[in-house]
């Protein structure tokens, strides 16, 4: 029995210093190929805007990335890594806190709107290739109704659902009401 629980526990040791390893290249890879846009002050002051519940743009346009690296990995798919990488961080690059509503900004369809108002800002700031503007248009498909058209879009658009149901189920968790006793 000893020797079962030492063997388990080896293992769990062992695929947490995978899990470690491979965080360490996913960020290796976003600095690699995207240092200018995470140090940017456009995008540091997404850090102030907030996303799903109390994840931030900056931290949900990391997160996307990371698992767009992480997801075409696992699928073996054949791509260009900077396009991914550069267009999952910018593809929520519009620069607002969509839940401040006023007169002049009321945000109305925000999930229709945003990808344009991403790109727009994203070509003021930054030189793209394509495909790069292809992920920041067409990342809230099915809502934009023409669908992706390279990998990479496809790529991110699915991290992009993956990470925000993950964001908005923390969120219900913190607003459950609690049982009556």
């Amino acid at each position: 029995m000893g020797s079962i629980r030492a063997y388990l526990r080896e293992r769990r040791r062992e695929k947490r210093i995978e899990y470690f390893r491979k965080q360490k290249k996913i960020q290796n890879e976003l600095n690699q190929y995207a240092w200018d846009i995470l140090h940017s002050k456009n995008f540091d002051s997404s850090k102030n805007n907030m996303q799903h519940g109390r994840i931030s743009v900056k931290e949900h346009s990391i997160q996307v990335a990371r698992q767009s690296v992480a997801l075409s990995e696992m699928l073996g798919i054949k791509h260009s890594r900077r396009d991914l990488v550069r267009g999952a961080l910018l593809h929520d690059y519009f620069l607002y806190d969509w839940h401040d509503v006023d007169k002049e900004n009321p945000h109305r369809l925000h999930g229709f709107h945003h990808p344009a108002r991403a790109l727009k800002n994203a070509e003021a700031e930054y030189e793209l290739t394509d495909r790069q503007r292809e992920i920041i248009i067409k990342h809230m498909w099915p809502l934009t109704v023409k669908p992706p058209m390279c990998r990479e879009a496809w790529v991110v658009t699915a991290a992009d659902k993956y990470c925000s149901l993950l964001e908005t189920i923390h969120l219900q968790k913190g607003h459950r009401r609690k049982k009556k006793k």
